[in-house]
């Protein structure tokens, strides 16, 4: 039923996704993030090609009658205010659990920004695992999974590679679109805090 929903979601969108979808357990880097419809989006083509996917969003969207809806879509529940030890509970998971892809928007929030949040790079390197680019170029009103490969621990390298993709798209608000740089470019990220949000 979900890929029957799903399909006719896309149907309705005019979008063309393309890309091959991951076939083992990844980070899915999802942007840009500039809009709800872009999780919708992504959560379809995902149910339609048979991607396992998991996501992380704030405690405050698992409470309430809405909660139940949240964890049947993958939802994982993080308290941002508390977010100690996330890197590695997440890498437990990818080491230990069925295969999965771990959705994370490291814009972080739907609004322009300076920088993105690190933990999707932290994740991937703990967990050893690749990370996929997702996105949605809503201009071209194509979407779907891009690169894929394992960062290196060179954080501007790595980060080039990734801004070779997403500066070259548009979001559905171009207006609250952050260009991937992250604060840690200068220093290992190897030192930083292991928190969910990278301030």
């Amino acid at each position: 039923m979900k890929k029957v929903l799903a399909r006719f979601f896309l149907w309705l969108s005019r979008l063309t996704f393309v890309g091959e979808p991951p076939k083992e357990s990844c980070v899915l880097v999802a942007g840009p993030h500039t809009s709800n419809w872009d999780f919708l989006f992504m959560l379809s083509y995902a149910w339609v090609t048979d991607v396992p996917l998991r996501w992380l969003g704030k405690e405050e969207l698992f409470k309430g009658p809405m909660g139940p809806i949240m964890r049947a879509t993958g939802g994982i529940a993080v308290d941002r205010d508390h977010p100690g030890g996330l890197v590695e509970q997440m890498a437990e998971r990818f080491r230990d659990g069925p295969r999965m892809g771990l959705v994370i928007t490291p814009e972080g929030t739907r609004g322009k920004r300076d920088y993105w949040k690190s933990g999707f790079y932290r994740i991937a390197r703990a967990a050893d695992v690749p990370i996929v680019l997702g996105y949605i170029d809503w201009p071209n009103r194509t979407g779907g999974f891009g690169p894929t490969f394992k960062l290196t621990g060179d954080v501007h390298a790595d980060m080039e590679r990734i801004r070779d993709l997403y500066d070259n798209i548009t979001g559905i608000r171009p207006q609250g679109q952050t260009s991937p740089r992250l604060r840690e470019e200068d220093r290992s990220l190897d030192e930083g805090d292991d928190t969910y949000d990278d301030r």
